[in-house]
């Protein structure tokens, strides 16, 4: 496979007086679905455009296999994106979307119906795109960015739309397309989505970059020393670490977290105390918690309600 890279470098762009990209640069390399996230306004929208040559860079460089959009002879072959899945013209049918996009770049009539039976449409792209739902809009742009089995692929919001068995459907094709070399930018919302399917995580805020960092590495640090206990005697417990000198934090209706204290010392306790317990482990950090802890202070729209309601 060709050079399956994208590389940011030191990438930065303003609209007006808003400064939506601020010197950012990473890389995402073959054979990797990396996870682009980042609070609402923080950049991402803007360095996905800029690497697909919608929005030229005020400084630094977006490229895709080495080179930017602009220079890409062949673009559809080169790089597979999915940005808007409702730009689609209602009129017209979804094999003819597709048949026109192939057409413009020379691919054969059959790589159509590969892509379609690829993404699960072949019925359905019969139909005109104003009758699809969201889910199946989807389905077709992925088939549009796979239609020229580019080394490369950018999806914005991938799973959006898509029903349980659509979702588990997309991490597999996502899985197997890394496997086969490719470089793979997923931005999303869905940190659980991104748990279980990428490799790497890019995440900024404010148009900065706040971590470049394998999932794993990430959630590993997000965990730390926490213990993860389980019992029906909450208060109990509770109490009783608290005075050994843990800091205690209630999870779950019966799960507690507890830091300062190692597991072995928690079981003593607890023992000691007579106080019932049902499992006592090392706590591992969501992905969506090790994303929160990262971006609490790049967030630039807050909602207050929590705090409104304890005081009310």
């Amino acid at each position: 496979m060709s050079d399956a890279t994208i590389e940011v470098l030191g990438l930065r762009k303003r609209f007006g007086r808003t400064l939506a990209v601020d010197g950012l640069s990473f890389r995402v390399e073959p054979g990797t679905v990396t996870g682009f996230v980042g609070p609402n306004g923080a950049g991402k929208s803007t360095t996905m455009r800029a690497l697909l040559g919608l929005d030229a860079p005020d400084e630094g460089r977006a490229l895709v296999g080495g080179r930017p959009y602009h220079a890409l002879r062949t673009p559809l072959l080169e790089v597979g994106a999915l940005l808007d899945a409702a730009a689609l013209h209602p009129a017209r049918r979804g094999r003819d979307h597709l048949r026109w996009l192939a057409h413009s770049h020379g691919l054969p009539a059959h790589r159509v119906d590969e892509v379609l039976e690829q993404v699960g449409m072949e019925t359905a792209a019969r139909r005109r795109a104003g009758g699809y739902s969201l889910g199946m809009r989807q389905r077709l742009g992925i088939a549009a960015a796979l239609l020229g089995d580019p080394p490369v692929l950018l999806l914005d919001e991938p799973v959006n739309g898509l029903d349980p068995e659509g979702i588990q459907w997309i991490r597999g094709l996502l899985r197997r397309l890394a496997a086969e070399g490719r470089a793979i930018l997923v931005s999303s919302h869905l940190m659980s989505e991104l748990e279980d399917t990428a490799d790497h995580l890019v995440v900024i805020g404010r148009g900065r970059l706040i971590a470049d960092t394998a999932v794993s590495d990430l959630i590993a640090a997000a965990s730390g020393d926490r213990v993860r206990l389980r019992t029906d005697a909450r208060t109990e417990a509770m109490e009783l670490l608290a005075r050994a000198g843990a800091t205690v934090s209630v999870t779950d209706r019966d799960t507690l977290t507890v830091t300062g204290l190692p597991a072995r010392r928690i079981v003593e306790l607890l023992n000691g105390a007579d106080v019932p317990f049902a499992e006592v482990g090392a706590h591992r950090a969501t992905l969506e918690e090790a994303y929160m802890e990262l971006t609490r202070e790049a967030v630039e729209f807050t909602s207050h309600t929590d705090t409104d309601e304890v005081a009310s």
